[in-house]
């Protein structure tokens, strides 16, 4: 399986950006680390083994990044204006230089590219196609959590609602970016098991639909958990789907 490293400053970031690609041709798929996730962790928990097949293959190139928001709202230090204003920033990133990468690594100016993540992973994935349907075409978020409002302690800010599908797509009006979001597709598979709340799935699908957004819930059952086991089973169920 091959596999490439790159590195570079960006002042779109508070920290160094990385990024790696398992694969060699094939459907370019972004995959979000969990909240606190580093751009490895997705092969550290075997998800790339679990893909091993759809790789090697050449149906799927896979890249990750690091969860720069996510550990900005986890570690609890931050100011939720700050975690807010470097959640926007961590967005221009992934469409302004994350995109191209690929693009680039892709030899294809035009390629389309699909996300998919868990937990927070799945909140950056569905973004990211929310708010970009001109680049980004299918989200597979699993187990996802939707709603980060928790960590503004009571307060709300322009930068945090842009960045939150749950508060910005109710009022997004008619016009390029909701009709080209019609095109696209959001899959919310989710287990029914130990720490899972599919509610939060339901709420996002509510949203989507009322706004004429192909989605789709896919439960899994009690017996299905909220952890990587889940996980690797599910994925690669949709990238044959989808990929």
């Amino acid at each position: 399986m091959q596999q490439q490293h790159w590195n570079w400053n960006t002042s779109r970031l508070p920290e160094p950006a990385r990024v790696v690609r398992w694969g060699h041709f094939g459907t370019p798929v972004l995959l979000f680390p969990t909240a606190g996730g580093d751009y490895e962790e997705v092969e550290r928990f075997h998800l790339i083994g679990a893909l091993g097949e759809l790789i090697d293959a050449g149906r799927v190139k896979v890249y990750s990044i690091d969860s720069v928001a996510g550990k900005h709202w986890l570690r609890g230090t931050d100011t939720p204006e700050y975690c807010s204003k470097v959640q926007n920033s961590f967005d221009s990133f992934i469409y302004h230089e994350v995109a191209e990468l690929i693009r680039n690594d892709c030899q294809s100016p035009s390629i389309e590219i699909l996300t998919a993540g868990a937990s927070i992973g799945a909140f950056n994935a569905v973004a990211t196609v929310c708010r970009h349907p001109d680049v980004f075409r299918v989200a597979i978020g699993m187990s996802g959590t939707y709603d980060l409002s928790k960590y503004l302690n009571g307060t709300m800010n322009l930068d945090f609602h842009y960045s939150s599908p749950v508060h910005f797509l109710p009022g997004l009006d008619e016009g390029p970016q909701l009709a080209r979001l019609r095109t696209r597709l959001i899959v919310l598979p989710t287990g029914q098991g130990q720490w899972e709340d599919i509610g939060e799935s339901w709420r996002i699908a509510n949203i989507l639909g009322r706004k004429g957004v192909p989605n789709r819930v896919d439960p899994w059952g009690r017996e299905w958990d909220h952890n990587w086991v889940t996980w690797r089973a599910m994925l690669p169920k949709y990238l044959e789907e989808f990929a």
